[in-house]
Parts: structure tokens; sequence; C-alpha cells
């Protein structure tokens, strides 16, 4: 069943928001509260006190406008995975004030959990209000990019945000108003990524795309304590499950020819994540479809370092962007081994890339599913 339009949505969530917000910053919200939807117990983590106070830069300007972007691989065939540079070149000037607020806001989120600073915490603020006074991120979307700008934005912007909300040293008890109206600004963005990728969509066209939507929406579902947008996000983890074949291999990851080895990684990062918020909920994700994920995780971990078999698979030479990037690439590591056992190569890759930091994981990973 799809949601669909809500009327007065952002108030709707602001009232209700409102509410868990001051739950949660109270100390209500606690990991023994199983009616309360919950983040890995990483979150919970206390912030690090007496520690240098980082600048505050300027936040980029709010991006409160259509979400009208050109794709990376325009002008290429039905594989997606010949590069336009010049297209490329025009994306990255336009959707400039999106990245650098993820980017920033999640950087921001990271100092001030590291220092405790009062000041890291009033940018951090700065940051997200501006934004959310804005109604940024909730314009309309004109074409496939677009919708993909807007769930990125918000699978970092909530998931760094977590760390803020589920602290035991409840940084946001002396902000509950502001705290209250960033967390209604993140579940309309959410409402209206539900609204644009349809899980009744034809399965051949369901791929990490979807999964990184149903990552965002996960993540706010725990910010502002809404089951049917966790949910929603569980079902869309169900068709991924289902779509992992049995060498491990996504086949419509596989479609991308040249760079089904990358693309394979990619598709990994969001419902590993899903996985470990699952678990946290009582929610096994992790051993549908006879264990996908692990399936899916054993085919991927490799592929950086001996992309062969997917060569074999697509009979196409693999062009793997980012692999000197691994330490982010495969930071969905963090939340596989925490759900899963891990052994052999997994667990020998994860230490040898901590940190693990990834900006649409929230930041830094290591700190939340392995602290020191």
């Amino acid at each position: 069943m799809r949601m669909t339009d809500r009327p007065s949505a952002l108030a709707r969530w602001s009232r209700r928001v409102g509410l868990g917000c001051a739950l949660a910053l109270s100390g209500a919200a606690t990991p023994a509260l199983a009616d309360r939807l919950v983040p890995p117990p990483g979150y919970y983590a206390p912030v690090a006190r007496g520690g240098k106070t980082p600048a505050c830069p300027p936040p980029p300007p709010p991006f409160a406008g259509t979400l009208d972007f050109p794709s990376k691989y325009e002008g290429s065939g039905k594989s997606r995975d010949t590069l336009n540079e010049a297209s490329d070149a025009r994306y990255k000037t336009l959707t400039l004030p999106i990245t650098t607020m993820e980017k920033g806001a999640t950087r921001l989120v990271d100092q001030y959990m590291d220092s405790g600073s009062p000041q890291a915490l009033a940018c951090v603020l700065a940051w997200y209000g501006g934004w959310a006074d804005a109604r940024a991120l909730l314009g309309p979307a004109a074409n496939h990019t677009g919708k993909s700008m807007r769930k990125w934005a918000l699978a970092s912007l909530s998931s760094a945000w977590l760390r803020l909300q589920f602290s035991s040293s409840q940084p946001l008890a002396a902000h509950a108003q502001e705290a209250a109206k960033i967390q209604a600004w993140l579940g309309a963005i959410a409402d209206q990524v539900v609204h644009e990728w349809n899980e009744d969509d034809p399965r051949e066209r369901i791929n990490n795309h979807y999964y990184w939507a149903a990552w965002s929406v996960m993540a706010t579902s725990v910010v502002v304590d809404r089951r049917d947008l966790f949910d929603w996000a569980a079902k869309m983890y169900g068709i991924f499950a289902a779509q992992v074949d049995a060498d491990g291999y996504l086949p419509n990851e596989i479609k991308r020819q040249t760079r089904a080895a990358g693309y394979q990684v990619y598709a990994l990062t969001p419902v590993a994540m899903m996985a470990a918020f699952g678990k946290a909920n009582h929610v096994d994700l992790a051993s549908q479809g006879s264990n996908a994920l692990q399936r899916a995780a054993e085919r991927a971990i490799g592929a950086y370092d001996d992309p062969r078999a997917y060569e074999a698979k697509t009979g196409k030479q693999q062009v793997l962007e980012g692999a000197d990037e691994q330490s982010s690439k495969l930071a969905w590591l963090e939340p596989y081994c925490w759900t899963l056992a891990c052994s052999g190569a997994e667990s020998a890759k994860l230490g040898s890339l901590r940190p693990m930091k990834n900006t649409r994981l929230g930041g830094d990973v290591t700190a939340v599913f392995a602290p020191r």
C-alpha cells in the first residue's frame, strides 16, 4: 500500500514530532522503549567534552526551488555507464548547494560529537534550521536526478541528526522547539521521497536508487517515530532481498555493464544500514531472501580488489571509480558487521579501513558502530 498525499503535512508532523522530541529530550526515549522506533545502540553515545571548538562556516543557501539537474550519464545507452563530462560538470555546479549542505552538516555533527563545544552545536542548528525555515528540498522534482538528490540529501541529514537526537548527553534538551521544527521538516521530505519512489514499479526498474530512497526514509522514520515510514522502507528492503540471485549478484546493477562492480558495492550501502536499523527494532531484515544480504555482501567485498568475477559476468572490463576511497565506499561494512557476525575477508577489510566515514550514512560510521 502506498502512502498518498496528506493535508498540511508539515504542520501535522510538527505537532506529532514536537511530542516525540519532548519524550526523547526528557530521557524517555531509550532502547528499552520497544514501542518507539530507535536507532542502533551506538547512536546513544555521549558527546565528548573539552574538545577544540571548530570554526563555523557559513551555510550554503537553502535550495528551495525545483530539483532539475542533468544526469552525469546523459546521452548514454541503456546501461547508463558512459560518463558525459560536460553534463557531469553542470550537475556538480547546479547541485553544489545541496552537496555542500550534505557534507557540511554531517561534518559539523561529527565535530560537535568529538568536541562537545556549545558553539559547534549552535552551528549545526543554524545550518539545519535555516534550511528548515526555507522549506528547502521540498520543491518539485523535474526529473530522475532531481528525485535522486532529494533522497540522497535526506539520507545524509537524517542519519547525522540521529546522533544528536539520541545521544545520552541530550544535547538538544535546551533546543526542543528548534529540534521539533527540524525534525518535522525532515519528515515532510520523507513523505515526498515515498511519493516519488513507487514500490509497485516494475522490478526491472527497482535498483540502488530505490534502496537509497528506502534508507533515507527509514532513517527519518526513527527521527520522527513514524511506523508507516519504517514499514514502507522495510518493504523496499524486501524487494532488494528478492532481487539478489543465488550467486549474490544484483541483476539490475549488473546491467550497468562496465560499472557493475561499483554499483553492486553502492547498492549494498543503504541496505546494510536498513538491516542494522531493522535489528535495532527487532525486525529481522538480514535473513530475508534466504540471507540475501550476506550473499550480496560476499559478492561485493572484493569488487575493488579483484573485479574479474564482474568482468566474466558482464563481458566488460570494469571502471572502478573511487577504488582509492574504500574507507567511504565500503563503509557499509560497519553496519553489516554489527548486524551479522563478520569473519574472514569482511572482517580483515573492515579492520584495515577504519575509521570509515560516508556522508550519506551520517558521517563517522565507525564512531556509531564501533565506538572506541
